[in-house]
């Protein structure tokens, strides 16, 4: 899969037990899964990247998912994010892969972007 800049990229949801979030999601949808630590499961087979994770600040609330979109300047895009009014709520950070940062949009929706 090529990373297209400004697209969504990549969706990941909040997670509170691994083992029965993939067995779920596999039974259900037959996913495969990738485990990246205790607290993190990646999946495919869904037509889109995406993970489960259940670090503590992954609050599951509604709808509970987090859209993850790509930029390959990060720097950059989190200066237009925040020009155009968006407000950062974790700042930029590494993660196997790459790094991210999560923004809140005007409607209070979270999202997040990456760059490898």
């Amino acid at each position: 899969m090529s990373n297209v800049d400004n697209s969504i990229n990549y969706i990941e949801f909040p997670m509170r037990n691994a083992a029965e979030t993939k067995k779920f999601y596999n039974r259900a949808f037959g996913w495969e899964f990738t485990d990246w630590g205790p607290n993190y499961v990646s999946f495919s087979g869904a037509n889109i990247d995406g993970g489960f994770n259940a670090d503590d600040d992954a609050l599951i609330s509604a709808p509970g998912v987090l859209i993850v979109l790509y930029a390959a300047n990060l720097t950059r895009k989190l200066e237009e994010v925040i020009e155009a009014g968006g407000k950062v709520s974790r700042p930029i950070y590494e993660f196997p892969g790459g790094k991210r940062f999560h923004f809140v949009d005007p409607n209070g929706n979270q999202l997040a972007i990456w760059s490898e």
